[in-house]
């Protein structure tokens, strides 16, 4: 097999080309932070700044994992450093290529519409909210929603998924949720809306600060 002509690493004991999922995951972590930062500050002041280089870099670490080389890619290789020193955790190639060609189209058309034309929409929302919650999914839980769409549009099967959750089977008892933690869960909703009718109007009193005396 020619190396060059390859998407992916070639892994002794792996019929196919991977990546090493901790070191995306970690990528899509340090993603996901930035862009949520660069919304905090549109949401409170109107700064687009930020924004334009995040997006910028974006375009630029997507074109260059997809059409130069991903070992090339500088967030991925700023991943790598922070989990330089865990156990590689080997995903399919194919499936994390697709799931990239998601990201590259839904950056470019935030980068034209928000760098290019400067200007918001409700597009420009609903693509950044797209953004986050892949990049939230999958440095959170491991998830790739992109990964999973790969086998609805794909007639063969995707390979070495993380946590193997492309291979059916059964649950172990650990992961299982019991009936009484259904409760739990109910129990908490009841709490904050109970929480909600009985301070809300507290909550909304403005704080203030605790060593200056209250006017």
């Amino acid at each position: 097999m020619n190396e060059k002509k390859v998407f992916g690493e070639i892994v002794e004991g792996y019929s196919i080309p991977v990546f090493n999922n901790r070191e995306i995951r970690a990528t899509a972590g340090i993603m996901f932070l930035a862009a949520f930062i660069a919304l905090i500050l549109i949401l409170s002041g109107g700064n687009f700044v930020p924004v334009k280089y995040v997006l910028s870099v974006f375009v630029l670490e997507f074109f260059i994992r997809l059409f130069i080389n991903p070992k090339y890619a500088p967030l991925l290789i700023i991943g790598r450093f922070f989990v330089r020193n865990q156990n590689p955790e080997y995903v399919g190639a194919a499936q994390k290529k697709f799931a990239w060609y998601i990201g590259f189209t839904i950056s470019t058309i935030m980068f034209i519409l928000l760098v290019i034309m400067n200007a918001f929409s409700p597009i420009t929302g609903f693509a950044c909210l797209i953004c986050l919650i892949l990049m939230f999914s999958e440095s959170a839980f491991g998830i790739c929603i992109g990964c999973k769409l790969y086998g609805l549009v794909k007639k063969d099967k995707a390979q070495y998924c993380p946590g193997e959750i492309c291979d059916v089977k059964k649950k172990h008892e650990i992961q299982k949720i019991s009936a009484k933690q259904v409760l739990v869960i109910l129990g908490l909703i009841a709490f904050l809306v109970i929480l909600s009718f009985t301070f809300g109007e507290k909550f909304k009193e403005k704080a203030h600060n605790l060593f200056e005396s209250k006017k």
